[in-house]
């Protein structure tokens, strides 16, 4: 375990974020806000930086990364990014409890969108900003963004991308990863920008259109109205955002390929046409229900284009209590709300590519069952599947499912109401932010007792990661010099 660089790089990434916070004081100072709250988020920055320094003042002699490293380097990053971008919001007041402010902060930077907030719209702007703006910080990854602006860490930073890209497989698109990071962050900001101006030329305040491109770029979902999306009432927007929503859903390599005019191997993207033909079934199915009971056709389809891009895209905004749909569709959410983006996206979720391939070896072992003789493969992107890739992405889907049932457990001791116990778990490991019950989009998490909230916390960091980074840290042995 080469400890020293772990605590290198966990002090780059401190500072970092010592930086960050000093934006929203900038935010606080434009709106004339009480002086509480641009000092709370100087006092973090500085506190933020000091530790940053501690961890930073000896230079590691040996540079050199593993895997194990990787995971220890993604996993505690998180969790300390989380617990010092939560002490603004405990120090100016705006969420008193620290445990509260961790849960807030940590699904900022996952990108969840779960919150504890009963009444979102008593927030200042500058913590308004700060909530919205982890979104977008770890939208892509905080370590992607670290290797963008760390190249020293390049020699071993293939690990810490394959242990926070979330997805079956990783593939660097240049050959330093470095580069590939600066890439893959100069595609994000700009659609975060696109996103900006597009929103203010619907009619959307500055302000409001800065807060809603963060979620739609993170896929987080944190809005500033307690209505979310829905008191806009505008189609414009809504469009803006379904569109936003489905575009960050898809894998970023697929963009680098579009700019480097590579767009017949984009378009034929297997888990491209998967994603697409989920999201464009889901929209027909609701919307033809809806429009039968509590829609008119035209309704239902605003909605159900609205929500289904939000949940299968794991952003958590919302135009339509879907708490109030009828039983099928509120079904099909919850089977979207598994599905997740595609890998390399910045959607949670199993991912599309994993669902796919499991629903093709499904059918692969029925055809084998039914013709004994026959040789059946498993392809995927005009690929063979081999056994190696199969046996992953099954022992992951196990891994997953125990967790998801450990969780649902625990949580259950507290809840008699199944549907809201099975949906909380669901949107914090799947990332997604509401979920139905009391968790739904007219709801919030603050009920849940302070142990509960610390497990969904570390739970929407688990599904951030994939699992594999926090049990790598709690693994018994992790931190022996031989081990």
């Amino acid at each position: 375990m080469n400890k020293q660089m772990v605590a290198y790089i966990l002090g780059r990434l401190l500072q970092i974020e010592a930086l960050l916070l000093l934006i929203p004081v900038v935010v606080s100072l434009i709106y004339r806000e009480p002086i509480r709250y641009p000092l709370s988020f100087i006092v973090v920055a500085l506190v933020t930086g000091m530790v940053g320094y501690q961890f930073t003042k000896k230079r590691p002699k040996i540079k050199s990364l593993y895997a194990k490293e990787g995971f220890i380097i993604v996993s505690l990053s998180w969790i300390l990014l989380s617990f010092f971008g939560a002490l603004p919001f405990v120090l100016n007041g705006d969420i008193p409890s620290l445990v509260d402010a961790f849960f807030e902060t940590a699904s900022g930077f996952t990108t969840t969108g779960a919150s504890i907030l009963n009444n979102v719209e008593l927030l200042a702007r500058s913590s308004l900003f700060w909530r919205s703006f982890t979104h977008l910080i770890g939208g892509m990854g905080v370590l992607v963004f670290a290797l963008a602006v760390l190249p020293q860490v390049d020699s071993g930073s293939i690990h810490i991308m394959k242990a926070e890209v979330p997805g079956p497989t990783f593939g660097k698109i240049v050959s330093r990863l470095s580069d590939s990071a600066r890439i893959l962050y100069i595609i994000y900001l700009v659609f975060t920008a696109i996103i900006i101006v597009l929103l203010l030329l619907a009619g959307m305040p500055v302000f409001d259109s800065f807060i809603h491109a963060f979620g739609a770029a993170g896929t987080g979902g944190f809005g500033m109205r307690n209505g979310s999306v829905a008191p806009y009432d505008s189609v414009a927007i809504e469009m803006i955002l379904g569109v936003a929503m489905v575009i960050f859903g898809i894998n970023f390599n697929l963009y680098f390929l579009i700019a480097s005019r590579h767009f017949k191997e984009a378009f034929q993207s297997e888990e491209l046409k998967w994603y697409l033909g989920i999201i464009v079934g889901s929209i027909v199915l609701i919307t033809l229900q809806l429009s039968q009971h509590t829609h008119t056709l035209l309704g239902g389809l605003r909605d159900s284009f609205f929500s289904v891009t939000s949940i299968i895209t794991t952003t958590g905004f919302s135009t339509d209590n879907f708490n109030n749909w009828p039983l099928f569709s509120r079904i099909l959410l919850l089977f979207l709300m598994f599905v997740g983006g595609m890998a390399g996206s910045t959607g949670g979720g199993l991912k599309v590519s994993r669902v796919a391939i499991l629903i093709k070896t499904a059918f692969s072992e029925l055809k084998r069952n039914t013709y004994p003789n026959r040789v059946v493969t498993v392809h995927f992107e005009k690929k063979p599947v081999d056994t190696q890739m199969l046996k992953v992405i099954a022992n992951y889907l196990i891994l997953y499912v125990t967790i998801f049932v450990s969780i649902l457990l625990i949580i259950s001791i507290e809840l008699s109401d199944f549907k809201t116990a099975f949906s909380a778990v669901s949107a914090t490991f799947n990332n997604i932010g509401p979920g139905m019950g009391l968790v739904g989009p007219e709801g919030s998490f603050a009920f849940f007792s302070p142990f509960n909230k610390i497990l969904l916390s570390i739970t929407m960091i688990m599904g951030r990661l994939e699992i594999f980074p926090i049990l790598v840290l709690f693994s018994p042995g992790v931190w022996r010099r031989r081990a």
